[in-house]
C-alpha cells in the first residue's frame, strides 16, 4: 500500500478522520492491518492511532515530546516505543512502509489506512499537533486547589473524579472559590455539606503527604471510574534519559564539536609556511548505508534515502548540508596539523592560493556530484507524474531553505540549483507543469527568486556579506583560478573578472566572520548521522558511480553520467 507524502499537512493524510468516537473508529476497521488516526475526545484531542489486530481493535496513543525552540528542528517529536518523528505523518508512514510492530507487547502491525469520507472535522488537536501560538484549549477540569489543610488528601484530585474512600461528598457549587475561578450560577447546598467541606478550624492534617504522581505516566490509562482500559500500553523509550538516576534531570548534552573549538580556533594566531596540500574530504570509511563493494544507484539505497530525506524539514537539512560543506571547505573542523600545513586558519583562505589547487578540484567535484544526485532524485521517479513535481518542490523548498538570509549555504545553493537547472531536468516540460499546477507557491519563488539569485550569484553580483550568509559562493573564484574563461562578451567577462577577484580577497579577509555565522546558524542544531553521511562528497561519489567506478578520472565520470541523465529523461519524457 503506498502511503501518501504530500507535506506534514496533517489536515491532507486520508487516514486522518480527525475529531471520532472509539466506537465508530472500531467500526470503521474491517480487517486485520486496518488504521486510521483520529483526534481522542477522551485524550483531550491527542490523536490516537486505532488499528485491528487479531479480529480486535486496538488504541495507540501517540507520545508528544516539546523541544525547546531552536533553529532547524521541530517544535515538537512524535512516539509509539522506539523511534521518535517530527510529524505525525512522518511516524505512519515509517511504520506502514517498513511493517514494523505499534507496539513490541501486541506485535500488531499497520498496513492498509482507512480513508475518510466527507470533509475533515475541526478539532483543537489540529492546533496542538503543530504547536500553533493561536491555539485555544477547551475548558477543562480544574485541579483540586483546596487551600485547607484537610484538603491535603484531594490534592491532584479533578472535581469530576469518582466517588472513593476518603473522597469529600459535596456538590461543584460547594467548592470554595478562588480569585481564578470564573464565577457559576450559585445554587442552593445543603448546609451540612458544606459544613463538613469547610474544616479550616479542626486543625487536622493528614497523617502522610500526599503520594507523588510518577514521574513517567503509564499510558495505559484506565477511567477513572474503574472501568477497564480500552488502550494498549506503550513502554516508550527516552535515549536521553537513560541512565538517569531517579529524582535528577537529564544531563545537559555536551558541546559540539563545531562550537567547543572555537575559542581554541581564535587563539591560536602563529602559523608555519605551507608545507603540502591540504584536503578536507575524508578519506572512505566504514558506510552507515553502502556495503564495502557497492553497485551505481542501488534501489534499496535509494529508496532508503528517499525515506531519510522525506522525515526531515527542508530547514534541518539545510542545517545539514550547511555543516557538511563548511567541512568540506576547510571553514569547521580544521585541525592544528592542517592549520600548520597549509600556512592559514581557514579554507576559505586556502583556496584563494596557489596551494589551494586540491581543495579547489574537490570543491568542483563536490557541486558537480550533488547536483547530479538532485538530478537523479527527479528522473528517477519512474511512476506518475505528480510523484516528480513533488520531488521538484521538495528540491525548491530545501533551495530556499539554502539561501541568504536563512541557512545562507550559497555552495549548497548553488548545487541544487545545478540540479533543477541541468538541461535533463529542465525539458521535462510535463513535469513543470504540473509543478505550476499543483504547487504554485513553490514554481513562482524558483521562477522569480531562485533563479534571479543564482544568477547574480554567478556573475559575483550577488550577496556575499557574512551575516546573511554563512557560507559564500566560491565556485566562480574556482573556475577563475583553475584555468576556465569567463561566459559572455570580454568587455563584460573583464568586469565580471575584477568582481570575482575582489570579492575573493574580501571572502579569504572575512574568513573568522563567516565561522562565526555558521556556527551561530549551527547553534542547537541535532545532528543525524546518517543523514550527514548521505551529503559528504565520499558517500554521494560512491552512490552515483559505484565503489569501483568511483576511482575513474572525474571529468570520464562526469561524461558517462550526463548521457545516462539523457537516457533516463528521454524516457520519461520522449520528444514528440
Amino acid at each position: 500500500m503506498k502511503m501518501p507524502q504530500d507535506g506534514e499537512d496533517l489536515a491532507s493524510q486520508p487516514w486522518y478522520h480527525g475529531p471520532l468516537a472509539r466506537q465508530k473508529a472500531e467500526a470503521l476497521l474491517q480487517q486485520d492491518g486496518d488504521f486510521l488516526v483520529r483526534a481522542s475526545g477522551s485524550r483531550g484531542g491527542h490523536p490516537v492511532l486505532t488499528c485491528r489486530w487479531r479480529g480486535s481493535a486496538l488504541h495507540f496513543e501517540v507520545l508528544r515530546v516539546v523541544l525547546r525552540p531552536r533553529p532547524g528542528r521541530p517544535p515538537a517529536l512524535f512516539q509509539l516505543e522506539d523511534e521518535r518523528f517530527p510529524s505525525l505523518p512522518a511516524l505512519v508512514r515509517s511504520y506502514v512502509t517498513n511493517q514494523r510492530p505499534l507496539s513490541q507487547a501486541t506485535g500488531a502491525v499497520a498496513s492498509r489506512p482507512v480513508t475518510r469520507q466527507g470533509p475533515l472535522r475541526r478539532s483543537f488537536s489540529e492546533d496542538t499537533l503543530t504547536d500553533s501560538p493561536a491555539r485555544r484549549e477547551p475548558f477543562r477540569t480544574r485541579k483540586w486547589s483546596d487551600s485547607q489543610p484537610a484538603g491535603l488528601e484531594h490534592m491532584g484530585q479533578s472535581r469530576q473524579d469518582c466517588s472513593g474512600p476518603g473522597a469529600l461528598a459535596m456538590p461543584l457549587s460547594a467548592v470554595p472559590r478562588t480569585g481564578s475561578d470564573p464565577l457559576l450560577l450559585k445554587t442552593q447546598a445543603p448546609l451540612g455539606s458544606v459544613a463538613d467541606s469547610l474544616r479550616a478550624s479542626d486543625g487536622q492534617l493528614h497523617a502522610k503527604a500526599p503520594t507523588k504522581p510518577p514521574r513517567t505516566p503509564s499510558l495505559a490509562l484506565p477511567d477513572a471510574c474503574r472501568r477497564p482500559p480500552t488502550y494498549c500500553e506503550l513502554v516508550p523509550r527516552v535515549p536521553s534519559a537513560q541512565g538517569t538516576p531517579p529524582g535528577q534531570s537529564c544531563p545537559e548534552p555536551e558541546t559540539p564539536w563545531w562550537e567547543a573549538h572555537e575559542e581554541e580556533d581564535q587563539a591560536d594566531k602563529t602559523f608555519q609556511r605551507s608545507q603540502a596540500e591540504v584536503s578536507f574530504c575524508p578519506p572512505d570509511t566504514t558506510s552507515r548505508l553502502l556495503g564495502p563493494q557497492n553497485r551505481p544507484l542501488e534501489p534499496g539505497v535509494l529508496r532508503t534515502l528517499r525515506g531519510l530525506f522525506l522525515e526531515h524539514h527542508p530547514e534541518s537539512t539545510a542545517l545539514h548540508l550547511l555543516l557538511v560543506d563548511c567541512q568540506a571547505t576547510g571553514l569547521l573542523g580544521v585541525t592544528r596539523a592542517q592549520k600548520g600545513a597549509m600556512g592559514v586558519a581557514s579554507g576559505l583562505e586556502l583556496v584563494t592560493l596557489p596551494q589551494g589547487h586540491r581543495l579547489r578540484l574537490e570543491l568542483l567535484e563536490r557541486q558537480e556530484a550533488l547536483a547530479l544526485a538532485g538530478a537523479v532524485a527527479v528522473l528517477g521517479c519512474a511512476g506518475p507524474l505528480e510523484e516528480r513535481a513533488t520531488v521538484l518542490r521538495g528540491l525548491v523548498e530545501l533551495a530556499l531553505a539554502l539561501r541568504p538570509g536563512a541557512a545562507g549555504d550559497l555552495p549548497g545553493l548553488a548545487a541544487v540549483m545545478g540540479a533543477l537547472l541541468m538541461p535533463q531536468v529542465s525539458r521535462l516540460e510535463r513535469t513543470w507543469r504540473q509543478l505550476r499546477q499543483s504547487h504554485t507557491e513553490a514554481a513562482v519563488a524558483f521562477e522569480q527568486e531562485l533563479k534571479p539569485l543564482m544568477r547574480a550569484l554567478d556573475e559575483s553580483v550577488g550577496p556575499c556579506e557574512p551575516g546573511e550568509v554563512a557560507l559564500p559562493h566560491v565556485a566562480p573564484l574556482v573556475r577563475l583560478l583553475e584555468g576556465e574563461e569567463l561566459p559572455g562578451p570580454p568587455d563584460e567577462s573583464c568586469e565580471q573578472l575584477l568582481r570575482t577577484l575582489s570579492g575573493g580577497r574580501r571572502m579569504a579577509r572575512d574568513a573568522p566572520k563567516f565561522r562565526e555565522v555558521a556556527v551561530q546558524r549551527l547553534r542547537g542544531f541535532r545532528l543525524n548521522p546518517e543523514l550527514r553521511e548521505v551529503l559528504t562528497t565520499s558517500f554521494v561519489r560512491r552512490l552515483l558511480w559505484g565503489s569501483r567506478g568511483a576511482e575513474a578520472p572525474l571529468a570520464e565520470r562526469l561524461k558517462k553520467f550526463q548521457r545516462v541523465l539523457s537516457i533516463l529523461s528521454q524516457r520519461l519524457e520522449p520528444d514528440d
